[in-house]
């Protein structure tokens, strides 16, 4: 996938000029290529329904390592 190699080709980039110092012009922009990259990973495509706040409950969400249950 042409998309997914300009993308983790950008992302290397501009991964060393944050590493060395430098800031980005467009942050958001950095962050949208590693949201993809993330889903690209897990196999998430842009159509596949997304929970929302409304659509979670607390006890739905497992507890991470580390955190007390209260």
């Amino acid at each position: 996938n042409d998309k997914a190699v300009k993308d983790l080709v950008n992302l290397l980039f501009e991964t060393s000029l944050l590493s060395s110092g430098f800031t980005l012009e467009e942050p958001q922009v950095h962050a949208a290529r590693i949201h993809r990259m993330i889903k690209l990973g897990l196999g998430i495509e842009d159509e596949d329904e997304v929970a929302t706040g409304d659509d979670v409950k607390a006890g739905d969400i497992p507890v991470a390592e580390g955190e007390a249950e209260d």
